[in-house]
This record gives structure tokens, sequence and C-alpha cells, in this order.
């Protein structure tokens, strides 16, 4: 079943980046649209501070949100280290 769309177009597109790196997006939560949640959920990996974020139904500055989300994406240590591992192989 598919996920409701955010309103926020910028939001949306980080979210769709989030899901293509394998992060999971939920629906509801206390004060919030969602949550994504890290599909490593390591113990390594920043010591599990980045492995859940929360998503803003109405954030101030919607593009600006985008950016925090796909930053905390990209930025997991886990998936970083294997992205390298991976550059190398090809090396």
């Amino acid at each position: 079943m598919a996920r409701t769309r955010h309103t926020d177009k910028d939001v949306e597109a980080a979210l769709r980046h989030a899901e293509a790196n394998g992060w999971r997006v939920e629906l509801g939560g206390s004060h919030a649209w969602g949550k994504i949640y890290c599909p490593y959920n390591d113990d390594e990996c920043r010591c599990g501070e980045f492995c859940i974020t929360s998503v803003w139904s109405t954030p101030r500055n919607g593009g600006t949100h985008a950016k925090q989300i796909r930053r905390v994406v990209d930025n997991c240590t886990t998936h970083k280290a294997e992205r390298e591992k991976k550059n190398a192989e090809k090396d």
C-alpha cells in the first residue's frame, strides 16, 4: 500500500530520496506528520541518535526541512561506509 504524499513538494522529494536509500517512512506520531527510520539501526551509527527522524507536517520552511532530512539520510555513517566500500571495490 502506498503512503500518503506530503503536502510540501520539497519535503516529499526528500522523503522519496530517503526511501530510495532504504529508509522506512511511517505516518503519524506525536506532533509530527510522520517519522523516517534508518534501515541499519546500527549501534555504531552515531549512537543511534539519528536513526529516527521526525517529519513535520507544516514546517516553517519546507526547503530547509527537506535539506535537514536529506542531510540525515546522506550522513548515515553505516550507509557512508558501505558506499565507500563499494567505490573502493570498483577501483
